[in-house]
């Protein structure tokens, strides 16, 4: 379960145009959500088809890939280029049903016993897997090309509030933290809360647009964090293709999402938003999940140059807070994260 740092359960998001049949929306039943969902690929010659179903309102669909199933890098109007600027036709992953959601959630953002509480309780554990990931493999770029200091820059995209982003900004290993986001409001809560630590001014800034039309530097980052965004992004694929740009070689993306599975559905949509209501209804879409093993073929099969993947599930126990738990990212809450290779 997790709030976007960046949902009311909104239509989904406008088919490819690219080599896609879309059959005609038929007329939903009462009590029930007409959704389309993928019915058919083939990889080879890039076709999609898609076909509109009536599902019980509040009921999950069957488990079905999203959009890292083709592992085609041709490009599409689905797929930006990573190295366009942000004067070019816009393309955009961020949804503006999500922005509305997290927009309504802003003043409250830093009550760490309001809406936003489980982001303030998970906050530990980013920084927990961050460091065991960069600990894991040797600092390659950093022994080839030594510098006066090893002190590391971070992109933290969706920082809503600047839960993370803050955090990070206060460790002595960290040089500087750019924080970017979609939803103004939030974004103003952000800065307004981070002007009463004076010490952040230099090493903290953020800004209000999207990954999108943010320019890719001639120095990337060491980390870019993408903490409880993707489950929010219209089209996942898309979205991390433009991302990784920003990612320096021997550098670390780093992520946390939900596995698409029944008993994420049982405890973000049924147990968080309307039984124990620790998470504001309309927050998760269950058909937007991102399963493990979906991001790891993505990643490793079907985009090169990176490597050392590496995840950690958690799970959330009321009372206490998120714990690791081996194996548990196959059913609910994870990180993941891998590593740019050296050029």
């Amino acid at each position: 379960m997790g709030t976007s740092e960046g949902h009311a359960k909104s239509a989904p998001p406008a088919p490819p145009t690219n080599h896609l049949h879309v059959a005609p929306r038929p007329q939903c039943p009462p009590g029930f959500t007409s959704t389309y969902r993928l019915s058919q690929i083939t990889l080879g010659q890039h076709q999609h088809q898609y076909q509109y179903q009536h599902t019980p309102l509040g009921s999950p669909q069957q488990p079905t890939s999203r959009s890292f199933a083709s592992s085609s890098h041709a490009r599409s109007p689905q797929t930006p280029d990573p190295t366009s600027t942000p004067t070019e036709p816009a393309f955009t992953t961020v949804s503006p049903d999500e922005v509305s959601h997290f927009n309504a959630l802003a003043s409250s953002w830093w009550d760490p016993q309001g809406p936003s509480r489980i982001l303030h309780l998970m906050n530990p554990l980013r920084h927990d897997f961050i460091r065991s990931c960069r600990a894991s493999v040797p600092d390659a770029t950093t022994a080839a090309h030594p510098s006066p200091s090893t002190r590391l820059r971070y992109l933290d995209i969706g920082c809503g509030g600047g839960i993370f982003a803050e955090s990070a900004a206060r460790l002595a290993s960290t040089a500087s933290v750019t924080a970017i986001d979609p939803s103004p409001e939030v974004l103003a809560i952000a800065r307004s809360h981070a002007r009463r630590d004076p010490a952040l001014a230099t090493k903290l800034q953020y800004h209000n647009t999207s990954i999108e039309a943010f320019p890719v530097p001639s120095d990337p980052y060491d980390v870019v964090s993408v903490f409880e965004v993707l489950e929010h992004v219209a089209n996942p694929a898309a979205f991390l293709d433009r991302v990784g740009p920003f990612v320096k070689p021997g550098g670390w993306l780093v992520l946390s999402t939900i596995a698409r599975t029944w008993t994420s559905w049982l405890t973000t949509n049924v147990m968080a938003e309307d039984v124990l209501r620790i998470v504001p209804r309309g927050t998760h879409d269950w058909n937007k999940y991102i399963n493990e093993d979906e991001l790891r073929t993505h990643f490793m099969q079907s985009r090169p140059g990176w490597a050392e993947p590496r995840c950690m599930g958690v799970v959330y126990v009321p009372g206490v807070g998120w714990k690791e738990v081996g194996g548990s990212e196959k059913i609910g809450n994870y990180f993941f994260a891998v590593r740019k290779l050296a050029e």
